[in-house]
């Protein structure tokens, strides 16, 4: 992965102010004129460099200036390439180090020239430096040019960096910094919301319902026999907090960590109840630290906040909890209080957000007053009571230190702009830093009656730096006749996660239908087939029972019908349908299972088996299932493995983990793709040349979770690996004591390499449902060969290997056999007469005999 321009040219910066904030000296605080010679310096790096290959150009002078926001203007830099004519690049400002950089280009090979050309120019300066100490002065720096830099071109470009391979084998964190190109396996979760699904890029979407590890939330799964059964309450499980006691709530992923309170939290009523949340580390299920926030507070989301001035560059990971206007931020490592913002303004955001961050992360809130006309940006980042110091463009202005602070977040307004009066509606999402999408509405719940009308309006205004506050489209829509006769629910359902040549989804309940509106200029474009009447109870739309999805050009729709449909999102056309059937009857109300989406990522999305209010005894074999989003086909599906909650937290994934609570036993379930252990032997170890040896071995899971004490007393010689076919059922009798299946193990390759590095295929085996293989190898030559087994890997496991050895003696020479120094007997016509009379003989004697018995 190559670093981008602005990231060199800012190390420039960055390593210059280092030297300045060692070595700045305070000037008297009278007024000097001075007339100062300057000293022009230009590099280039690399240096040699490839042809169309970027050269990062240091250019400026020696002096520097006294704040951060000061520069020198108009210098330029003259390029002389190899046939002769000349580049100017310019005019340049500086930083305050007296130096900035340039990204150039060679087209050319041979030789460049390259000089800096600084201009005469007045510097005047009366106030406080860095330091604090009030100076004045009034500096004349003359123009000066540096020597010329030769840069040489080559034909052959430079090599870049090779990277680091994305991992072949279980992985965890921390990630070295170095690995860049992990980010695409590494996502985060930040959102808390109980029921909030989305679109979570950057992580691989697991394959297999294969369980890295599990671990109790609480009581759960059967009662048993301890209740009277003349009501069969021996049959019914623990209870599980539908509705409206929610357990899993309030649950995040932070670089490698889920975080998740331990016990319910209501979703309506009083909200004194005990909070504890505890940190597990996702890889292994080990848990970190457990504790009580404050006075029991709700965490509400996490943060990933990107420190960049010229001072400094990293990411801060936090934990919020709010309590009204106010907001507490706490160590995601460590889960300590870092800082408190009071007076947090309540915004305009939309319900479906929980929280708005800007693209480095920082919290953002907008609010936006449509009666009188104006709209302001509050900005996390932007409260000088956090920096190291408040005096602006000092080197503690540049410094991220809220330590032990509690500050007013009023100074974290960035701006106030005028906006258009009379906008309808209110505000239903926002494109940070691009725009926000408003409509009219109406936007009633399923048991309410709605109003009759003719037209809805949607609306847009620009975030963009330098354009805030414009309105982009006010656009209305005269509604279909059927929405006109009234008594129709009308819901803001889904919108793209980008809002260039995005769509945002209005459905409407009773005719079953979606209708999709442009978010760049907010005209209609296209209305859908009517869906399954039973997808539509329920409260629709973002974070309600039944939210659509929209990413990779689909929007993906589900709800009580347990059917699924996708959509193209540029003509609203229906490309696939997924019924999830129930084949057992389970359900009372319907012959597939109710489905809520969970989220989508890596090309799939998943879903999960809910219920809004479940009897009990739960309807068995409740379905997870994931499906590629592009075909609709079953990448996976798990019957009865991992029921998921509506009142409480629905499956969430980072890692490239899935992190999720089953409501049929109440325990945390990590699924993800598992390490593996092979093992080989090779009986007997010596043999001779032509003889057989047996090479066995085994390929076993030794994910995190076979360390539980359960699992190690249920299969002490450890637990198979299984194929990916019969994963599901596999994890069903393995995690939840289900019958053992009929399983099929895994493909092991075995190899023979000799003395002399030659390589010879022995043949592929199949590990049985102990994990055991076997194979008979004639080795053909003599001398010592390495056997090494090798399984390759699969939707389930990393791969893993293991090798032993053996030695092949000469055949040995065969009992009995002539040597060369014996000679055989000579028969002769003499010999052969005699042993004929013999013969002879002998018969006569034996017939004699047995006449003779016959007397």
């Amino acid at each position: 992965m190559k670093i981008s321009n602005k990231s060199k040219i800012s190390a420039i910066t960055f390593v210059i102010l280092l030297t300045i904030s060692a070595v700045i000296i305070a000037l008297p605080t009278a007024t000097a004129q001075n007339s100062l010679e300057t000293y022009a310096y230009i590099n280039a790096v690399p240096n040699p460099v490839g042809v169309n290959q970027e050269v990062l150009l240091h250019f400026g002078i020696t002096g520097t200036l006294v704040l951060a926001p000061h520069g020198y203007e108009g210098l330029t830099v003259t390029v002389r390439k190899p046939d002769g004519t000349n580049d100017t690049i310019g005019p340049l400002r500086t930083d305050s180090t007296g130096g900035s950089g340039w990204i150039y280009v060679p087209t050319q090979q041979g030789t460049y020239y390259l000089q800096t050309n600084f201009p005469a120019q007045w510097y005047n300066f009366t106030g406080v430096d860095g330091g604090g100490q009030s100076v004045s002065f009034e500096n004349y720096y003359e123009a000066s040019s540096s020597e010329e830099l030769e840069l040489v071109v080559h034909g052959d470009p430079l090599p870049d960096y090779p990277g680091i391979p994305l991992p072949n084998e279980y992985w965890t964190r921390p990630i070295d910094s170095q690995a860049r190109e992990w980010a695409k396996i590494a996502g985060s979760w930040l959102d808390g919301s109980r029921r909030s699904p989305r679109y979570a890029p950057y992580n691989e979407g697991p394959e297999t319902a294969h369980i890295l590890w599990a671990k109790p939330l609480t009581t759960g799964g059967l009662v048993g026999g301890a209740l009277d059964d003349r009501l069969g309450l021996n049959e019914h499980g623990f209870e599980i907090g539908d509705a409206y006691e929610g357990k899993f709530c309030s649950r995040f992923i932070i670089a490698g960590r889920l975080y998740y309170n331990k016990y319910a939290g209501p979703s309506v009523g009083p909200v004194d109840i005990y909070r504890e949340y505890a940190c597990v580390d996702l890889h292994t299920g080990e848990e970190l630290w457990s504790k009580v926030f404050m006075d029991n507070l709700t965490l509400a989301f996490g943060q990933l906040m990107y420190w960049d001035t010229y001072d400094y560059h990293g990411v801060y990971p936090y934990l919020w909890a709010t309590e009204g206007n106010t907001w507490h931020a706490f160590n995601a490592f460590t889960g300590d209080w870092v800082y408190t913002l009071e007076g947090v303004p309540s915004g305009s955001n939309p319900r479906a957000q929980s929280i708005v961050f800007g693209p480095k992360g920082e919290i953002l809130i907008y609010t936006v007053n449509q009666e009188e006309g104006w709209m302001t940006l509050w900005n996390s980042t932007n409260i000088p009571e956090m920096y190291g110091s408040q005096q602006v463009a000092s080197m503690g202005w540049g410094q991220w230190r809220p330590y032990g602070k509690t500050v007013n977040a009023a100074s974290g307004y960035m701006w106030n702009k005028t906006i258009p009066t009379g906008l309808p509606g209110s505000v239903q999402w926002v494109y940070p830093v691009d725009r926000l999408i408003g409509h009219s509405g109406p936007f009633a719940r399923p048991y309410a009656l709605s109003p009759t009308i003719t037209e809805i309006t949607s609306w847009s205004l620009d975030l963009s730096p330098g354009q805030e506050g414009q309105l982009l489209f006010n656009e209305p829509w005269q509604v279909p006749d059927s929405w006109a006769a009234g008594n129709q629910t009308i819901v803001f359902e889904a919108i793209s996660p980008e809002s260039e040549d995005g769509v945002f989804v209005i459905g409407v309940r009773d005719n079953r239908q979606h209708y999709g509106f442009s978010t760049e200029t907010g005209e209609f474009l296209w209305e859908t087939d009517p869906e399954i009447y039973l997808n539509w109870f329920g409260a629709g739309g973002i974070g309600g029972e039944r939210p659509p999805l929209i990413a990779y050009g689909k929007m993906v729709t589900s709800g009580i019908g347990g059917i699924v449909y996708a959509y193209d999102i540029e003509t609203g056309k229906r490309e696939w349908t997924y019924e999830a059937k129930d084949s057992y009857n389970e359900i009372l109300w319907n012959n597939n299972w109710w489905l809520y989406p969970t989220f989508i990522a890596d090309g799939k999305i998943y879903y999960g088996h809910t219920e809004h209010s479940p009897i009990d005894p739960k309807p068995r074999g409740g379905a997870f299932i994931a499906l590629d989003i592009e075909t609709g086909d079953v990448v996976w599906r798990a019957n009865g493995l991992f029921r998921q909650t509506l009142w409480g937290g629905h499956a969430i994934i980072g890692d490239s983990i899935i992190a999720t609570m089953d409501t049929y036993d109440q325990r945390i379930y990590a699924i993800g793709k598992g390490a593996s252990a092979t093992t080989v032997t090779a009986a007997p170890k010596v043999v001779s040349k032509g003889t057989s040896v047996m090479i066995e071995g085994t390929v076993m899971d030794v994910s995190p979770g076979t360390k539980d004490a359960a699992l190690q007393i249920r299969f002490p010689n450890g637990l198979p690996a299984i194929s990916d076919d019969d994963m599901s059922e596999w994890m069903l009798y393995v995690y939840k004591q289900f019958a053992r299946p009929d399983a099929t193990g895994v493909p092991v390759t075995l190899d023979a390499v000799d003395a002399n590095g030659q390589w010879t295929s022995i043949g592929t085996v199949t590990t049985d449902s102990s994990g055991m293989f076997h194979m008979k190898w004639t080795p053909e030559t003599e001398g010592e060969y390495t056997i090494i087994a090798t399984f390759m890997g699969s939707k389930s496991y990393w791969a893993s290997y293991a090798e032993t050895a053996i030695g092949v003696d000469p055949a040995p020479t065969p009992s009995g056999s002539i040597t060369p120094e014996e000679e055989a007997p000579l028969i002769t016509t003499e010999l052969v007469i005699i042993l004929a009379v013999v013969a002879v003989a002998v018969i006569g004697i034996v017939g004699y005999w047995a006449l003779k018995k016959r007397k």
